[in-house]
C-alpha cells in the first residue's frame, strides 16, 4: 500500500497587489480528483498543513461558473468535501511530518499556496527532501507548484533546472486575476530556473521529470495524479 503526503494550504486569503485580501483555499477538483484516485487504488493518505491549520476550499471552486456549468460536478465535488470534512479540519502540522514515511507528496492548487506555502521554510524541506529521495515522487497540481519555492534561494533552489509546468500567466490573464496579483506563479518559477513548459490553456497538460509530476490546471489534476501512481509502480517493480 502506497502512502501519500497531500499538503494542502492553510491560507483563507490571498493579499493582493493593492493590499485588498482576496478570499482563497485548496481548489475543490484539484484536491477531490487526485484524493479520490489515491483512495480507488488504495493509498494511505495523510493530510498536512503548515502549522496543522484546518484547509478550507475556495468557495468559487464550488461555483457552476468555475465548472463549465456543470451542477452536477459541483454537487459531486462539495459532497466529496464533506466526506473528508473532519480530516480537512484537522490535518497534520507540516512541522510534525517526516518526508521518508511516504512514498510521495502531493500539493494541490488554488491561490492559497500563493500566500502561505510558497514561503513556509519547512514545507520547503519537506519538498527538498522528498525529491532529493530518487524512491519518492513529489507532485503537484496548477498553484500548488507554489510551494516549490520555499525549497531553498536563488543559489541552491531544489528544483532548479528541473522540467515543469504549473499555472501560466495566460490562464492567470483570462481568469482576471493577473493584474492585481502580487506576483505571477510562471514568472517565478522561470525565474527561479525551472525549464517551464506550458501547455494550451485549460487543457490537460502533464510534464514528468524523473521523480518529479506536475500539472497546469484543474483539467490536469486526474493525469498528474495518475502519473504519480504509475511512477510509484514502476519504483515498486524496480525494488
Amino acid at each position: 500500500m502506497h502512502s501519500i503526503l497531500m499538503i494542502l494550504t492553510g491560507a483563507t486569503t490571498w493579499t493582493q497587489k493593492d493590499g485588498t485580501q482576496r478570499p482563497t483555499g485548496f481548489w475543490a477538483e484539484e484536491f477531490v480528483t487526485p484524493h479520490d484516485i489515491f483512495v480507488r487504488a488504495g493509498a494511505r493518505i495523510t493530510l498536512a498543513t503548515p502549522a496543522g491549520k484546518p484547509s478550507i476550499v475556495d468557495a468559487l471552486s464550488l461555483s457552476p461558473q468555475a465548472n463549465q456549468g456543470d451542477t452536477e460536478k459541483v454537487a459531486e465535488l462539495a459532497s466529496y468535501l464533506e466526506r473528508f470534512a473532519d480530516a480537512l479540519r484537522a490535518p497534520l502540522p507540516t512541522e510534525d511530518v517526516n518526508a521518508a514515511d511516504f512514498d510521495a507528496v502531493f500539493v494541490p492548487g488554488g491561490h492559497g499556496p500563493m500566500q502561505d506555502l510558497a514561503v513556509d521554510a519547512g514545507v520547503g524541506r519537506l519538498l527538498q527532501a522528498a525529491l532529493h529521495n530518487e524512491r519518492q515522487v513529489v507532485a503537484a497540481v496548477c498553484h500548488g507548484q507554489a510551494s516549490f519555492l520555499s525549497a531553498g534561494d536563488a543559489q541552491d533552489w531544489a528544483f532548479k533546472g528541473r522540467r515543469m509546468t504549473a499555472f501560466t500567466n495566460d490562464e492567470e490573464t483570462q481568469v482576471g486575476l493577473a493584474a492585481n496579483a502580487p506576483w505571477l506563479l510562471e514568472d517565478r518559477l522561470r525565474a527561479a530556473g525551472a525549464l517551464f513548459e506550458a501547455g494550451a490553456p485549460w487543457s490537460s497538460h502533464v510534464v514528468i521529470d524523473g521523480n518529479l509530476v506536475t500539472g497546469q490546471n484543474p483539467a490536469s489534476a486526474g493525469a498528474a495524479a495518475d502519473a504519480v501512481l504509475h511512477r510509484l509502480a514502476s519504483l515498486a517493480v524496480s525494488a
